[in-house]
């Protein structure tokens, strides 16, 4: 028995009967008709049950054959899996996306579905690119129907569609882009990719505040979040998991983009680090995971008075409110007169620092700027910082300290109780002053 409601486009609320204002949202003229289909009993099937037992414990995963890619994912694509990549506009998602193409076109079909631009332009990426003798069939298509007509048709090993916001279903009579239609088209999507045991890629946008447009639902109901971070002025861009069923989060690869697309960068921790050929003022360098992989980051600090007023205090690539609390910790704590100050610290690069195991490397980073006190081009600062002024040990702190030894570091500052380094000379400090009289002397 097929039945049709009414949906808010806003909010996603479901109501028998068209309504003039939401009554979960307040938005008003927002329903539209979402056509009906079979109910759940008539959609059941036959399935077989298993025990988790019976269920194939070796795990197949498909590799693409792009280095960073696979590490953001795991170490390949699983099987069935639907994958979300957002990022801003000309950041490079269609670009990366049709390089997997080409690299998973060299074992079978691919079909790369377009719904922004044309076959021709298309064509003329993937020509630049590179591309063309590997088997990725292209199609300008928005239609749901006609993509699953595609996929019968070409039967491809991944399924690669840009963008999620222009896909249409019939079954819901929406824009292109709405909530409703995201949701749907995403909700069939992701029974193509279960019941085929087909890789799905969806690019999606994003919204001014960095977040991936449509509903939130969209991220729950995907099986991994790839970013595409970076500035579009310069070269150099990271792909960051935020959510992987199948791996380990926060995991991110590094590209550079040149006029042949997407390249792998093998070592990001010099591009993170530049020249450091010797003592800088505000400039320490630590030591931080993203995922399983060991980045060595350079922190600067500038410190200087602001007799004005109000001092500012900003922070690029390190959560501002952390940074409050260190140089709240600094000032009451160690002793720096840091009130008439105005403060910024920046993480090179353009990387994003998203633990704690960088606090103590920033306060020292303030501590060298306001005293006028070089750091060390040798050392790295690795450690928490409490409230009381106290160091806290970190995890994973011999990877760490063999990717700095692997650069030419010779010393690091740690915290008190983790141990003697076995790859380069550590000094452990327990307190925050203590960390900035080692590093900065007397």
């Amino acid at each position: 028995m097929n039945k049709s409601g009414f949906r808010c486009d806003a909010c996603g609320y479901q109501s028998p009967r068209w309504l003039g204002r939401c009554p979960a949202c307040g938005s008003w003229d927002s329903f539209v008709v979402v056509k009906g289909s079979s109910t759940c009993r008539e959609r059941r099937t036959a399935a077989s049950l298993q025990t988790l037992g019976q269920v194939v414990e070796e795990e197949v995963r498909l590799p693409v054959g792009i280095g960073e890619f696979d590490r953001v994912l795991g170490g390949g694509i699983v099987p069935g899996s639907l994958i979300l990549i957002g990022g801003d506009p000309g950041i490079g998602k269609s670009t990366l996306l049709l390089q997997v193409a080409r690299s998973l076109g060299e074992e079978g079909p691919v079909l790369y579905v377009t719904g922004e631009e044309s076959v021709r332009q298309v064509s003329l990426r993937a020509r630049r690119l590179g591309a063309g003798r590997e088997q990725v069939y292209v199609a300008a298509e928005t239609d749901l129907e006609a993509i699953g007509q595609y996929v019968d048709q070409v039967k491809p090993r991944a399924l690669i569609v840009d963008s999620i916001q222009t896909m249409v279903s019939p079954r819901v009579e929406a824009v292109p882009g709405s909530v409703a239609q995201v949701r749907e088209c995403a909700a069939e999507f992701q029974q193509l990719a279960k019941t085929r045991e087909l890789p799905v890629f969806l690019i999606g946008h994003v919204t001014k505040e960095g977040f991936l447009a449509g509903p939130r639902l969209l991220e729950h109901l995907v099986d991994v979040v790839l970013y595409l971070e970076g500035d579009r002025h310069y070269n150099y861009r990271i792909l960051r998991g935020v959510k992987n069923r199948f791996g380990a989060t926060n995991e991110i690869g590094v590209f550079e983009m040149t006029a042949e697309g997407m390249v792998e960068v093998p070592n990001p921790s010099l591009m993170f680090l530049g020249k450091r050929e010797e003592a800088k003022v505000g400039s320490v360098v630590v030591p931080v995971l993203q995922g399983t992989r060991p980045l060595l980051v350079e922190v600067q600090a500038l410190v200087c008075p602001n007799p004005y007023g109000v001092p500012r205090r900003m922070a690029a690539g390190f959560d501002a409110n952390r940074a409050a609390l260190l140089i709240a910790v600094l000032d009451k704590k160690v002793g720096l007169k840091l009130g008439g100050c105005d403060i910024y610290i920046n993480a090179v690069g353009g990387v994003k620092i998203l633990e704690p195991a960088a606090d103590l490397a920033v306060a020292v980073a303030v501590a060298s700027s306001y005293r006028e006190a070089p750091v060390s081009p040798g050392t790295v600062v690795v450690g928490e910082v409490g409230l009381t002024g106290e160091v806290r040990s970190v995890n994973a702190l011999d990877l760490r300290l063999r990717e700095a030894a692997k650069l030419g570091f010779g010393r690091a500052v740690i915290a008190a109780g983790q141990g003697p380094g076995n790859y380069l000379e550590t000094e452990e400090v327990s307190t925050l002053a203590a960390a900035i009289e080692a590093v900065l002397g007397g």
